[in-house]
């Protein structure tokens, strides 16, 4: 935590204009602290190492060292650092790889600065956060028919399961109780014959959700 309490917030974006809108709107907030910005991965690197902000927010596109490979530096130099990204893109290919590469949090960029805010206390608390776009485009473009019987519901528990959440995490991101994610886990793992967190975390990864 930064000063008095806050989070510590660094911010990657190429496109000053956007920079500047995200801090405006992010400075508004009382228990975050915007630490720094920077206008590409490579900055945005060298700034943790100078401020040891507690989440990173990244754009994927930037250029010298894109977003997507700043993650995977940030996981293996800096992984008490949580990364979320904050894209326009909602490709399928980005979001995957931006999880593979250790980021606990993606949402697009047209969501409110409610929903930024969100993800960041969901990420600095231990969870994970995907906005419902995110979470809606792995569920229509993923194999289908591997899934069984599972409700759009199951799959979004089975993402987060797949992510590292836990009962209390999920129930957060998701606006649930704990019983109801209770409830879903059982029933995923009924319907796929899978009885343990790691027998999901592999089917979801083999299944293209993660």
């Amino acid at each position: 935590m930064g000063k008095e309490g806050k989070i510590k917030i660094l911010l990657a974006d190429d496109h000053p204009l956007v920079l500047e809108g995200i801090r405006a709107c992010l400075e508004t907030y009382d228990h975050l602290d915007i630490v720094g910005t920077a206008g590409n991965g490579a900055q945005a690197l060298e700034m943790a190492a100078e401020t040891a902000p507690d989440i990173v927010l990244l754009d994927i596109n930037m250029p010298e060292l894109n977003g997507l490979r700043a993650a995977a530096i940030f996981r293996r130099d800096f992984p008490q650092i949580r990364v979320i990204f904050l894209s326009m893109h909602d490709k399928r290919e980005y979001i995957y790889t931006a999880m593979h590469n250790g980021a606990r949090g993606f949402i697009l960029k047209d969501v409110p600065s409610s929903e930024v805010v969100a993800a960041i206390g969901a990420v600095h608390s231990g969870g994970t956060y995907f906005s419902s776009g995110i979470s809606d485009v792995i569920m229509k473009t993923g194999p289908q028919a591997d899934r069984g019987e599972l409700t759009p519901r199951e799959c979004d528990v089975l993402l987060k399961l797949a992510s590292g959440g836990s009962n209390k995490e999920i129930a957060l991101a998701l606006d649930i109780s704990v019983r109801t994610v209770e409830t879903h886990r059982k029933h995923i793992k009924q319907k796929l014959g899978i009885t343990s967190t790691a027998g999901l975390t592999r089917y979801a990864i083999d299944r293209g959700m993660f």
